[in-house]
């Protein structure tokens, strides 16, 4: 096994040591990774040095109807969340709703979360 060895004030090297270059906004090509473990052990080598081979983007990919149907979902169900969060006729019964349904078993904890459940729920009715 190789090892490294680094000049005087250098204790260790993380992170991306070589990234690939970008092309149509995805990097194409292998990056150079290094880890640095801080743990306590007695092995003094914790430096590792790993090549992660590049991302695979643009492959003809033939998608399952399932995939397509999830997207579709949550892009429609996504708009509609939106949509409704600035929707003023609307803000002050959800706000309402929310509060009433939030410390409930099951109930959403966040705003947003609870207008995905309502606006997720309307779509599966209208599409299920």
């Amino acid at each position: 096994m190789g090892k490294v060895s680094y000049s005087p004030g250098i204790e260790y090297v993380q992170g991306s040591l070589a990234k690939p270059k970008k092309q149509d906004g995805h990097n194409h090509g292998d990056y150079l990774i290094g880890t640095h473990r801080t743990a306590p052990t007695e092995n003094p080598n914790c430096t590792r040095i790993y090549i992660r081979k590049g991302n695979t983007y643009g492959q003809n990919v033939s998608k399952s109807q399932e995939s397509i149907a999830a997207r579709l979902r949550f892009s429609a169900v996504s708009t509609a969340v939106n949509t409704r969060s600035k929707d003023l006729t609307k803000i002050a019964a959800d706000r309402a709703a929310f509060l009433e349904q939030k410390d409930l078993p099951g109930g959403r904890k966040t705003m947003k979360g609870y207008l995905w459940k309502v606006e997720g729920q309307a779509y599966d009715q209208q599409h299920g």
